[in-house]
């Protein structure tokens, strides 16, 4: 069955469907205060896919794009924010899909993107990428270590599935807990009985990952509700104000930089 990828250029370029393989993996929750976000604003999360740049997390709150109307030329679509503009084009293919992007910018800006792909996921869902890739997990994980959280660090590592102890693979039952992890991989794939989803990036010169976000019903208080994440990005962490040098893309002196993101229903998992 063909892949199916719509989008809601008046509200910020969220990405309303992705249909692969014969069902929809886009997670909603009702949240009509989406439609009525201006930039700047705190995030509002209806679910979907959200291109959030030049951050995800820190300032601007998931980023400077989702709250912004886009525009349509052609096959491209379009976002223009204060300092930098963002064009993305779907193409079907005959296995899935493929998005080419182009972020512009003066040279030397540095920014973090993410496909923020909420997946509707049952609790028997897994994750599959690289054994033994590098894998950040970030504070809001040190209830779940077995060993106290090093100060101030604003994140530690370890290696894909478990790293440090935490088994991350499996999306499992609501647990109450929430927590985010960036694994140095550039493609993935979701399990969920007997549906595939594999999601692959590549950006020339660029640091790239997948970032998770397992949350089983721990945020937000005081009213959590499931939402699982699996985020093809640029970068190695969640806020842009804690990237090391290599933790995130910076333009060329070309002034843009590229990237492209791959779906499809037909997994090699790595």
């Amino acid at each position: 069955m063909p892949t199916e990828i719509v989008t809601d250029l008046s509200h910020g370029g969220r990405w309303t469907s992705l249909k692969a393989g014969g069902r929809e993996w886009l997670w909603h929750r009702d949240a009509p205060e989406r439609t009525r976000v201006s930039p700047g604003d705190s995030f509002v999360d209806a679910g979907g896919l959200e291109e959030c740049v030049p951050t995800v997390r820190g300032n601007p709150d998931h980023g400077d794009t989702w709250s912004r109307p886009w525009s349509r030329d052609g096959d491209t679509e379009r976002v223009r924010c204060e300092r930098f503009a963002l064009a993305r084009t779907i193409r079907h293919t005959d296995d899935g899909a493929e998005v080419d992007y182009t972020l512009a910018a003066d040279p030397g800006f540095r920014f973090v993107w993410a496909a923020h792909a909420l997946l509707d996921l049952s609790e028997h869902a897994t994750l599959h990428a690289r054994r033994g890739a590098r894998t950040r997990l970030f504070p809001e994980a040190a209830p779940l270590l077995p060993h106290a959280w090093p100060g101030d660090a604003p994140w530690i590592e370890g290696r894909w599935p478990a790293p440090r102890g935490l088994s991350l693979d499996r999306f499992g039952p609501d647990d109450g807990t929430a927590v985010g992890a960036v694994v140095d991989t550039t493609r993935c794939c979701v399990h969920d009985g007997p549906d595939r989803l594999a999601l692959a990036l590549e950006a020339d010169g660029q640091p790239t990952s997948i970032a998770l976000w397992r949350n089983l019903g721990g945020f937000p208080t005081p009213a959590p509700y499931r939402s699982t994440g699996v985020e093809p990005m640029l970068g190695r962490v969640f806020d842009l104000a804690d990237a090391d040098h290599g933790d995130a893309a910076c333009v060329p002196a070309a002034g843009e930089v590229r990237w492209r993101l791959t779906l499809t229903a037909d997994c090699h998992c790595p």
